[in-house]
């Protein structure tokens, strides 16, 4: 998994087991590394380059992640019946019916030498889908204990069951804009949002924020780099005579009055992963507008479920189930998602 946070590629090495019908997993192995900053740079920028250097790009995050998979196994005395690969995202419109995750998954196959899963998105966009959020197919069928589950990374998004159907969407943006800011201080993130709890709140810019179309938006919807650049980025300009940690602090705020904004069952257990997990000014806000309780669970889910989700994508795709959910993405229908590439083929 490469998430539009940046931070770096997450690998986990999953076991799954389906008992009467009832899927269970285990994260045995998972790691993260970093970016160099050259590919972070380069990945941060790729939505603007021509179309000749994004296919070179492709192929090589493809040999990228193929050797760090390799690696990965070999380091760990892993055998693994194959990969699957999410990518990372540099274009998603699906409104165009376009969207693009790079990383060649023919290279994944030929460096790390087993069969790899990727490219999940696309078929879901072609049928007039969002093809996203993906990862509710996981949530459904591995964490059904909660009634909620957040995922906050570059972007928040939440996933939750509404009579028989299931039900996701991009809430707002997060780490994306969170790190944006920290960046300017000379810093990769604000640590624990400690930057944020010092900041004051700037009450035009948050109303603006709050004001944004997208989020008077009903059904699927979901949200990339492009309407970050487009809507988020120009607002922030426009208060650059304030600190950096009023300007964090009213960004957390907006996360959390956007997710309050969606939550309707009080009392209500929400499973929370992803980087934003550890900001704890960010989690404070949450609990301050939120009338759920808020589930922080071990490292390795809150860091590696989306891999993790990732890889039983791709267990349901070579078992030829569908992965995909119409009523999340506005697909048509429910279907099977990704492209199989077999080492050497």
């Amino acid at each position: 998994m490469s998430g539009t946070s940046l931070d770096g590629l997450d690998l986990a090495y999953c076991m799954f087991s389906n008992s009467d019908g009832k899927w269970s997993f285990s994260i045995e192995i998972a790691e993260t590394i970093p970016y160099s900053d050259s590919w972070r740079e380069k990945l941060l920028t790729l939505h603007m380059a021509s179309p000749a250097e994004i296919e070179n790009a492709d192929l090589a995050l493809g040999e990228y992640i193929g050797l760090k998979v390799r690696d990965f196994m070999k380091n760990n005395r892993l055998k693994a019946d194959f990969v699957a690969s999410h990518g990372h995202t540099v274009l998603h419109k699906p409104e165009e019916k376009l969207t693009l995750q790079i990383g060649d998954g023919k290279r994944i196959a030929g460096h790390c030498g087993i069969p790899v899963v990727n490219d999940f998105r696309s078929s879901d966009v072609a049928m007039g889908g969002q093809g996203a959020p993906l990862v509710p197919i996981g949530d459904r069928f591995l964490f059904a204990e909660f009634e909620y589950c957040l995922n906050l990374g570059g972007i928040a998004n939440i996933s939750f069951e509404d009579d028989g159907n299931r039900i996701a969407f991009d809430i707002s943006p997060a780490n994306m804009v969170l790190n944006h800011l920290a960046a300017q201080a000379n810093k990769p993130y604000d640590d624990k949002g400690a930057m944020a709890a010092k900041g004051e709140l700037v009450q035009e810019m948050l109303e603006q924020l709050e004001g944004l179309p997208y989020y008077k938006m009903t059904g699927p919807r979901s949200l990339g780099r492009e309407w970050v650049e487009e809507h988020i980025f120009p607002l922030l300009n426009d208060y650059r005579n304030h600190s950096i940690p009023d300007l964090l602090a009213t960004f957390s705020e907006h996360i959390a009055l956007r997710l309050a904004a969606v939550l309707n069952r009080k009392g209500s257990r929400m499973l929370v992963t992803g980087g934003g997990a550890y900001n704890e000014h960010l989690i404070s806000r949450m609990k301050h507008h939120c009338d759920v309780d808020i589930i922080l669970p071990e490292k390795k889910i809150i860091d590696y479920k989306e891999a993790m989700v990732f890889a039983f994508l791709g267990l349901l795709r070579l078992k030829k189930i569908n992965n995909v959910l119409g009523s999340v993405t506005g697909a048509p229908e429910d279907h099977c998602a990704g492209v199989i590439f077999r080492s050497g083929k």
